[in-house]
C-alpha cells in the first residue's frame, strides 16, 4: 500500500457523509502509550527503536481493523508523500519529520496508529461530524486488543506513563474540529479562545499546534491528563463543545439578521472568486471556501454541496495539490493547478441566495 493509494480510496473524512453537524467537521480521540522496560523514542538507541517498530507492527498488523490497511515507515516515504499524510491528519508533523518512525492506517482512514513519534504508540480514531462516543469506544477496543501482546507501561499510582508528562494518566487526548466563521466575523472568538484556556482546553489551529486557524477552523482538546479519568475528560470536552457550537449558531443568526445582503454578498463573493480565479493561494482558497460552507449550512446554498467544499478543504492543500498532480510543481503553478481544481469543482454550483437556515 501506499500514499497514492490514500489519496483514491474512498474515506469517510473526505466525502464527511458522518458529518451531520454542520459546525462540527471532525472528533478525534488519541491515546498514547509505551511499552514497558523500554526507553521512550527520545532516548532509544536505533536498534531500541527498531526493536519497538517490529513488535508494534507486527501486532497491528494481526489486528482485524488494519486488515488489508496501510503500514508505511517514514524512511521509505518521500517527503510530499508525509506531507500528505500530515495535511490529512493521519500522522502528526513529528512523526513525519523522524526517520525511525511508521503509521499503521485502517482501509477507511478512521484509525491510524502512529510508531516511535513522542511515544512508542499513538493510537488515533478520527470520525467525522460530532462522535466522540464511537471514536472513544473503537479507541478503547484497539487499546484493550494491543495491551496483552505488547504490555504497556503503567503505574498504579500515576497510570499510563509517557514521554511528556502532560500525557501521563489516561494519556487521552479528544479533540473536535469546528468551523467557526461567525465567531471570527463578529470579533468574538478571542474570548471564546481565552474561556477555554482558562478551563484547561486548548484551540489550536487547522494542522494541529502551532499552525493558524486557516479557514476559519479550530481544533479544540482537552490538556489534562493525569487525575481525571476518561470519562471526566470526554464530559469535560462534551459540554465545552456543545457550548461553543451553540455560540456558532447564535452568532451565525445574528449575523444573518444584522447583515442582510452584505451576508450574502460576502458568499456569492467568495463563489465568483472561486469559479473564476487563475491563480489561488492555499489560505485564500481556505478563507474562500470557509465563506461557501457558511452559505451552505445558511441555506444560501444547497446544504447537500457541503460535501464538496470540505473535500476541497482537504484536497486544496499544498501536498495534496502536487500529489493529485503527479508533477513536481513550484508555489505559482500549485496555486494555478489549484484554481483549476477548484473552477471545475464549482462549476455547476448555484447562485447564492438569501439565508433561510
Amino acid at each position: 500500500m501506499s500514499v497514492r493509494d490514500i489519496l483514491s480510496a474512498e474515506n469517510e473524512l473526505t466525502n464527511m457523509l458522518g458529518a451531520q453537524q454542520a459546525v462540527v467537521l471532525s472528533t478525534r480521540v488519541r491515546l498514547a502509550r509505551n511499552l514497558a522496560g523500554l526507553p521512550f523514542p527520545g532516548w532509544a538507541k536505533p536498534a531500541q527503536r527498531e526493536e519497538v517498530a517490529d513488535r508494534c507492527l507486527k501486532a497491528l498488523e494481526a489486528l482485524p481493523r488494519f486488515r488489508r490497511g496501510h503500514v508505511l515507515r517514514m524512511s521509505g516515504l518521500s517527503d510530499l508523500d508525509r506531507a500528505v499524510l500530515v495535511e490529512r491528519h493521519l500522522v502528526s508533523k513529528e512523526l513525519a519529520n523522524g526517520k525511525s518512525g511508521a503509521a499503521v492506517i485502517s482501509r477507511d482512514q478512521t484509525c491510524s496508529v502512529m510508531v516511535n513519534e513522542e511515544d512508542h504508540l499513538r493510537i488515533q480514531v478520527v470520525k467525522a461530524g460530532w462522535h466522540l462516543r464511537s471514536a472513544w469506544h473503537l479507541a478503547e477496543q484497539l487499546d484493550d486488543a494491543l495491551a496483552p501482546r505488547l504490555g504497556f507501561a503503567f503505574s498504579e499510582r500515576l497510570g499510563y506513563l509517557t514521554a511528556c508528562p502532560t500525557n501521563v494518566g489516561t494519556g487521552l487526548r479528544a479533540s473536535a474540529m469546528l468551523h467557526l466563521p461567525a465567531l471570527c466575523l463578529s470579533g468574538h472568538m478571542d474570548k471564546v479562545t481565552r474561556g477555554l484556556g482558562q478551563d484547561g482546553l486548548a484551540v489550536r489551529g487547522w494542522l494541529g499546534e502551532g499552525t493558524e486557524a486557516a479557514g476559519n477552523v479550530f481544533q479544540i482538546s482537552n490538556q489534562q491528563t493525569l487525575g481525571r479519568s476518561e470519562e471526566e475528560i470526554m464530559k469535560h470536552l462534551s459540554g465545552w463543545i456543545k457550548t461553543v457550537v451553540e455560540q456558532e449558531r447564535n452568532a451565525r443568526r445574528r449575523l444573518a439578521a444584522e447583515e442582510g445582503e452584505k451576508f450574502t454578498d460576502r458568499a456569492a463573493r467568495a463563489l465568483g472568486v472561486l469559479r473564476h480565479a487563475r491563480l489561488l493561494s492555499s489560505a485564500e482558497s481556505m478563507n474562500m471556501l470557509s465563506h461557501l460552507r457558511l452559505a451552505c449550512d445558511m441555506g444560501c446554498l444547497p446544504e447537500e454541496r457541503r460535501s464538496a467544499v470540505d473535500r476541497l478543504m482537504i484536497e486544496g492543500q499544498p501536498a495534496h495539490i502536487q500529489a493529485l498532480t503527479g508533477a513536481e510543481l513550484d508555489s505559482d503553478a500549485r496555486d494555478v493547478r489549484r484554481a483549476a481544481a477548484i473552477r471545475e469543482a464549482l462549476k455547476d454550483f448555484p447562485e447564492v441566495g438569501p439565508p433561510s437556515a
